[in-house]
């Protein structure tokens, strides 16, 4: 697109189907390659990329030469196909329907990246479903709890 210039900065959220712990420690970083190719190869940049058993944040400089929804759409689907193929445990790994998107200005970069690289400490304190609600509440976005991810008791 000649002539058009964006500064778009977006941190997404899903999770495992059920909110199970199912991605080990030791696959993080082979997850975590794979899914910053699929962002790379889309025409986006990855800002910052961190897991936990049972979710993931990705931070990126989103190029809108796509919608955001066909995005996730692919990353959780390529990346549930590369989890399943990689056979990592027994059954069928999935993504949970649905996705969290906030978008930051440019000068909240460097604090939302050092936000997902510290999610280890930070799920000491907090759980996810808490980190959860709390993006929501604070981007006052509105939301019926009913509609939130299958919780598993934290």
């Amino acid at each position: 697109m000649a002539n058009t210039f964006t500064q778009l900065h977006i941190q997404i959220v899903f999770a495992v189907k059920g909110r199970q712990n199912l991605i080990h420690s030791k696959h993080n970083n082979t997850i975590q390659k794979y899914i910053t190719g699929i962002v790379q190869n889309k025409g986006h940049k990855m800002l910052a990329i961190n897991n936990m058993p049972d979710h993931f944040h990705i931070f990126i400089g989103y190029s809108p030469t796509e919608t955001l929804s066909g995005l996730i759409r692919d990353l959780k689907s390529n990346s549930s196909n590369f989890i399943n193929a990689k056979r990592w445990f027994l059954g069928n790994f999935s993504w949970q329907e649905g996705y969290g998107a906030f978008s930051y200005s440019h000068s909240h970069v460097d604090h939302v990246c050092k936000y997902i690289a510290n999610q280890q400490s930070h799920h000491k304190k907090k759980t996810f479903k808490e980190e959860y609600i709390e993006l929501l509440q604070k981007f006052d976005v509105d939301y019926k709890p009913k509609y939130l991810f299958d919780w598993v008791e934290d």
